[in-house]
C-alpha cells in the first residue's frame, strides 16, 4: 500500500531563484528554469548533500556538525508573500529580499504543509517538505535596504507563513509556470 497519497491539489511555479553567496548577500537572483539535483540548485548557497548543522538543530547537534542538507531549498507560497509584504507595510514583496528558491501560488496552508509531503513536477521530479521555515532577522538587511524599515517587521510578520524547507527527492527540471502537484503522507496526524 502507498504510503504518499496524491492529492487533487495543484498549485504554479510562479518565481525561481537561487543565492549565489550567502556570505555576500541573502538575497536571491531570478531565474526562468532551474536544475533539480540531488543537492538541490547547482551554484545555490543552501545546496548540498550535507552542511554544517545550525540554529534549527541545535537540540539535536552542536553547531557546524555535518549533516544531510535537507534544506536544500527554502519554498514559499505566493498568498503568503503577499500577506508578509502586507504586515510589513508594503503593497508586494520581492522573493529575492528573502533567499527564496521557489515561490508556489495555489496551495492552501502552504507554510503547514505535513512534512515528508511531495511537491512533484511535470516531468516527475519531486521535492520533499522537510519542515516549516521559521522567520529570522537575516532578511531584515536585505529587505531594508530596498524599503526602509519594512525589513524590520519581517520577522514578526513572517510567522507561521515563512514557507518550508525542502530537499530533492527526484531530479529534472522546473520552469516558471509548471504545474505542481501535493502528495501528502497517509497517516492520521500525530497525538501523543
Amino acid at each position: 500500500m502507498p504510503a504518499l497519497a496524491p492529492t487533487e491539489i495543484t498549485g504554479e511555479i510562479v518565481w525561481i531563484g537561487h543565492v549565489p553567496d550567502r556570505e555576500t548577500s541573502l538575497r536571491s537572483e531570478p531565474v526562468h528554469s532551474a536544475q533539480l539535483t540531488y543537492a538541490g540548485i547547482p551554484n545555490e548557497a543552501h545546496g548540498g548533500l550535507t552542511r554544517p548543522a545550525c540554529v534549527r538543530v541545535r537540540s539535536q547537534y552542536p553547531k557546524d556538525t555535518e549533516i544531510r542538507n535537507v534544506r536544500q531549498l527554502s519554498v514559499m507560497s505566493a498568498e503568503e508573500l503577499a500577506e508578509v509584504a502586507a504586515d510589513c507595510g508594503l503593497d508586494g514583496f520581492n522573493p529575492a529580499h528573502i533567499g527564496a528558491s521557489l515561490v508556489i501560488a495555489g496551495i492552501p496552508d502552504f507554510t503547514h504543509l505535513p512534512p515528508s509531503s511531495r511537491l512533484q513536477f511535470p516531468d516527475g521530479s519531486a521535492i520533499v517538505v522537510d519542515m516549516e521555515n521559521r522567520p529570522c532577522h537575516l532578511p531584515a538587511k536585505v529587505i531594508n535596504a530596498d524599503h526602509p524599515s519594512a525589513g524590520d517587521k519581517f520577522k514578526a510578520a513572517a510567522k507561521g507563513k515563512r514557507g518550508v524547507t525542502a530537499w530533492v527527492e527526484r531530479e529534472g527540471q522546473i520552469r516558471i509556470g509548471d504545474t505542481v502537484r501535493l502528495h501528502v503522507p497517509d497517516q492520521r496526524a500525530w497525538q501523543p
